[in-house]
């Protein structure tokens, strides 16, 4: 399949064969759901931490008698039933990640890609370089997204002037080839990706 190649005016300067093993597949949710989900758990933080008995303040001594006293039986205070005792089977830190076959994640990345051409929403550029870092700059090359939100995939090395020109907007994030995944490029409406970029991803993901 072709895809027009976009320059600097945001006006054709050319066509590109896509692979259709990259570009032309049918996205399947669960795939793509099943790799978002896998990177989702490998960023969380899994820092959250109770209080169990042995981390709690209070005195372990018994409190009264075992028998006699009508009442239940207790040892020490730290008990999760008294007032500032621990915590039974609360969380405690730990890793939330698991393994996910790389046959998959390839998949999810083609998937997540076939899906962006599928709906119109992947758009190629000769390159994603500004003259200078300015904001305006940024804005003025891509008005034609007319305020969509975007994900700019440059090859190996991302232009300088392009990254520090769009820190400041919410909208627009970019990454190197290397970084391309499935959760940065679903969260956005548009993939704008460079000729270079496009080609290497091809490689990578045969």
């Amino acid at each position: 399949m072709k895809i027009s190649i976009l320059n600097k005016q945001n006006k054709a300067s050319g066509d590109l064969d896509l692979d259709d093993k990259v570009f032309g597949l049918t996205p399947r949710e669960d795939i793509i759901s099943r790799v978002v989900t896998w990177q989702l758990a490998k960023r969380q933080a899994g820092t959250h931490q109770i209080k169990e008995r042995g981390d709690v303040s209070g005195t372990t001594k018994k409190m009264y008698k075992q028998k006699g006293t009508g009442g239940a039986r207790h040892g020490s205070k730290r008990g999760a039933q008294f007032r500032g005792g621990g915590i039974i089977f609360g969380p405690v830190t730990r890793d939330h990640s698991y393994d996910l076959p790389k046959k998959v994640r390839k998949l999810g990345l083609r998937m997540i890609l076939s899906e962006k051409m599928k709906h119109g929403n992947l758009i190629v550029v000769d390159e994603l370089a500004l003259d200078a870092a300015k904001t305006k700059a940024a804005l003025k090359r891509f008005d034609h997204l007319k305020g969509a939100t975007a994900l700019l995939i440059d090859d190996a090395v991302v232009n300088e002037n392009m990254k520090n020109a769009v820190a400041n907007l919410n909208t627009i994030d970019i990454l190197p080839q290397i970084g391309a995944n499935v959760y940065d490029i679903l969260k956005k409406e548009k993939l704008i990706m460079t000729v270079a970029a496009v080609k290497t991803l091809e490689a990578r993901l045969k």
